[in-house]
Parts: structure tokens; sequence; C-alpha cells
């Protein structure tokens, strides 16, 4: 029985799954992304041409594989038809081998107008929204009252519209929020509403499948499947670091509901992590660094949001949030990615447990975000020297080896992938 693969991140996004998910597709008939919407930011290089991708999955680049927005994902259409006009320009034809799900749900324009008033109300609170109007189409969907790319060709479709829009407005309103004195992103509402609507006009015209029905009969007919996910575990709904989350189930568990895959058909599930951490955002982060070695971290990995443009947070790697991501999702292989990052340091730290209130846990704990966690470290020796050079794991530092080994040893899987560039080439295969 064939089964469905599964790359995730294991941090707090941003771990570089686009590029894997590019290098890996074509090992695959299918790739299909199963939850997340355009707050994800997957970037891919090759040719020496950059890509970004914030809701098509990223193997589009192969047009010999199908790639699928499963039921999960939930669906700007101005965004994802400026994702695929800039795959146009590229020369590429994205719409061929590109099927979105009926059950996948959209983001209205006043989505992102709740979601600018919800993070303008919470003030110091904020969680960093990347006001894509995430949340509150998450929220809709939940509260069973969101619209679903299926019902655009229904006659009352418009009507099914108004009707949200104005409870949307009217709760704005209440929030005393002034959305024309607001703009973000550039948002004027209008004329946002006018080109989403010519968006939906787009979208009538790509292939619409019931995608759990589409995907079970692939893998009955011996298709292989890569399901890819977004944002990371450590910002999952249930398990991340509350609140400061996202609004989805971004774990293995996550397959099966976003893609409507039976757990008994998920198979090889890859986890991908940095060689150190970054967040984007408000929220805790334990292993955070505001000072030199951190700013080193942000400038040699570019580490800025590809969705927001915000300078992420950098900080050393933290092993119990990597064990408890390992636990939750299954993982069976881990991928490392940006070693090169590290290049600069002849000494690295790991954080191999916590302190809090005096005593040393190392176990991840129900409330990461109550202020009291202590990162306590260990010392490793760095390689100290650029890694251009590397042709294959044989060409790697004997100190990059240790410190790869030493995470093995400590995570108890093996990282059969290291990643030393941003080029899909700059893939070492262990």
């Amino acid at each position: 029985m064939m089964k469905v693969d599964v790359i995730l991140g294991l941090q707090w996004g941003d771990e570089g799954k686009g590029k894997i998910v590019d290098v890996f597709t074509p090992r695959y008939d299918i790739t299909a992304r199963f939850q997340g919407g355009p707050n994800a930011g997957h970037t891919i290089i090759f040719g020496g041409k950059k890509f970004v991708l914030h809701t098509i999955p990223s193997g589009i680049f192969h047009p010999q594989t199908l790639n699928v927005i499963g039921n999960g994902v939930i669906i700007d259409p101005f965004i994802l038809f400026n994702e695929i006009d800039k795959l146009k320009d590229a020369g590429m034809t994205p719409e061929k081998n590109l099927l979105v799900s009926r059950r996948a749900h959209l983001i209205l324009p006043t989505h992102r107008l709740l979601d600018a008033a919800l993070e303008s109300e919470k003030g110091a609170s904020k969680i960093g929204s990347t006001l894509k109007g995430i949340g509150p189409t998450y929220t809709d969907k939940y509260g069973r009252n969101g619209i679903r790319v299926g019902n655009i060709t229904d006659p009352n479709f418009r009507i099914r519209y108004e009707k949200l829009k104005a409870e949307h407005l009217s709760a704005v309103g209440h929030m005393g929020f002034d959305y024309a004195a607001h703009l973000f992103d550039g948002f004027n509402f209008v004329d946002y509403e006018a080109k989403w609507f010519d968006s939906i006009e787009r979208l009538r015209g790509l292939k619409m499948v019931d995608s759990e029905v589409f995907l079970n009969k692939s893998l009955d007919e011996g298709k292989t499947v890569l399901a890819e996910g977004a944002q990371g575990t450590m910002l999952d709904v249930d398990f991340g670091s509350y609140p400061f989350v996202t609004s989805s189930n971004t774990i293995t568990a996550g397959v099966c509901s976003g893609l409507g895959i039976s757990p008994h058909r998920i198979g090889k599930i890859y986890g991908i992590f940095k060689a150190y951490c970054t967040r984007v955002g408000s929220g805790p982060f334990p292993t955070e660094l505001n000072d030199h070695d951190g700013e080193t971290m942000r400038v040699g990995g570019n580490e800025f949001g590809s969705t927001t443009g915000r300078p992420r947070r950098c900080g050393w790697l933290d092993l119990p949030a990597l064990k408890y991501s390992v636990m939750l999702n299954g993982v069976d292989s881990l991928i490392m990615m940006k070693a090169d990052v590290l290049n600069a340091f002849p000494m690295i730290k790991v954080c191999d447990n916590y302190q809090t209130d005096g005593e040393i846990i190392s176990g991840f704990p129900f409330d990461l975000a109550d202020g009291r966690i202590e990162p306590q470290y260990q010392e490793i020796k760095g390689w100290n020297e650029p890694l251009d050079r590397c042709q294959s794991v044989d060409d790697m530092p004997v100190a990059l080896g240790d410190y790869v080994r030493f995470i093995e040893k400590e995570v108890g899987l093996p990282i059969d992938i290291v990643s030393i560039g941003p080029d899909r080439l700059q893939t070492l295969m262990r």
C-alpha cells in the first residue's frame, strides 16, 4: 500500500522546508500542502533565481509533478494569483499542474481587516500576526461560518459573501478600528476587494478537486505523494508556545485532517530544523540572542521574513524543544538546514536543558510563555571556516561532522541531509 511521506518544520517556522520539498519532488508524483495560508513563505533558489511561495506547494517547479492545495489550507485568491503570475513571468506554466481542493476555505478581504483590528486591540500583547487574515479565517471555519473554494460556483456565492462581509465590518466597527486610517501593507479595502473578485473569476478557471478523494485514489493507483507543511511545530495551535502560535495544526496529525488521509497511510516523516533557531513575531524564545552573535546569525542567514520582511529573532539550537517536536511528529529522519550560517563561530552553544525556579528540567514545559525559563548550554567547537568547497559529506570539516553527530546522539535520530547554502545544489546527502 502506498503511503504519504511528510516534510514539516520542527522549530518556529522558516526552517527551509520549501528548498527540501523542491529537492525531493523529482521522487514523487504529487506534492500536497496540508495547512496554513499565505502567512507561509517558502523560498526556493536555483539557476541564480529566487522564488517565494506562499500558497502553492513547493513542487511546482517540476512540471511532471502534480501540486495539490489541500483542504486544510486557507486561500486568498489575490495572493494566489500574484504567485501564479510571477511564475508565469519566469516562463513557467503553473496552472497546468496545480489542483485546488474544493474544501479549502477562502480568506476574504474583511478577514484581513479583522486581523489588523484584533492585533491592534491587543496592544503590547500582540502575537506578531502577518495580517494576512489567517486567524479570523480559521475562526470562521471552526465557527461553521466560512466560505469554501467550492462555493464560488454557487449562484448564491455573492449573497453569502456580502452577509459574511457585513458581520465582519460590524465586528471591526465595534472594536473602534478605523481601517481607512490604519493602512497596512498598502492595504486599501475597496481596491483590494475589487482585485479579490477579479481573482475569484480566475480561480473558477483552475482545476478544482475533492482532494481527499483524488489523493486516496492516487495512492490506490500506486502514485507517490509528498505532504508539505507550513510554519513549524512550535507554532502548532495545540502543542506550540501558546498563545503565540498560528491557527492550524502544523504537526504530522495535521496531514490527516488537512488532506483527508487516514493515519495508517502516513509513510516516512522528515523533520527539518536549522542548525540554530529563529522566530518571527512575539512569543517566548528561550535561546534568543540580543547581542553580536544574534546579529551575526541574522545577517549571515539573511534572517528576514519572506512573508513580512521583518527581521527574525535568532538564537542557539534548543534541544529540549527539538526533542519535543520529534516526539509529537514521529519523525524518522532529520534534515539540518543552514549549517553555513554557523561558519563564523569558533565556539557554538547548544541548549540541552532549562532551568526554572532553580530546578533543572530536560523536558518541554507546559507554558513556555511564563518567562521563567533559563536555557542551560553546552559548548561545542565550531568549524570556523566556509563550506563553499563541500561537494559531499566527505568534504565537511571535522568539527561540522562532530556537531551533526552530537545532535544525532542527543535526539536519537539520523541527520540524513545537511544543507550548506540556499541553492538546491548546496545539499549534502549523508
